[in-house]
């Protein structure tokens, strides 16, 4: 019955999102005189911190990856920040693009971060 069990959550557990297609057959949430269930109770990321990242430069990236779109790359520091404005890009996101060297074209969200002289995943051999 344990086997049963976890293979039928496995999905949910490493996506860290609901993985069923039919909307009877998700986890309902926590009674109004519950506490919430949560991976993390003691901080707001769900899931583990690369190596060589810090929680809070996990959190940015994907802040900043929101802004940015999976469409249009490579792009300038100035398209981005004009596709940032035009998503509504809170003044954080904005002004981090604002310090992008004008001159430099990105290849994609990583390329932003590491000009940003954001922390990058530790590679690993």
């Amino acid at each position: 019955m344990d086997d049963a069990l976890e293979a039928e959550v496995h999905g949910m557990m490493t996506a860290n999102r609901e993985t069923r297609g039919q909307q009877w057959n998700t986890a309902e949430p926590s009674g109004e005189d519950q506490p919430d269930v949560d991976l993390a109770p003691d901080s707001t990321l769900a899931g583990g911190v690369p190596d060589g990242m810090t929680e809070r430069d996990v959190e940015a990236r994907a802040e900043l990856a929101t802004y940015l779109g999976k469409e249009g790359w490579p792009a300038g520091a100035a398209v981005l920040l004009d596709k940032a404005r035009e998503l509504g890009a809170p003044e954080t996101v904005l002004d981090q693009l604002g310090r992008l060297p004008q001159s430099a074209v990105f290849d994609n969200v990583q390329g932003v971060w590491q000009a940003l002289q954001g922390g990058t995943e530790a590679h690993r051999f």
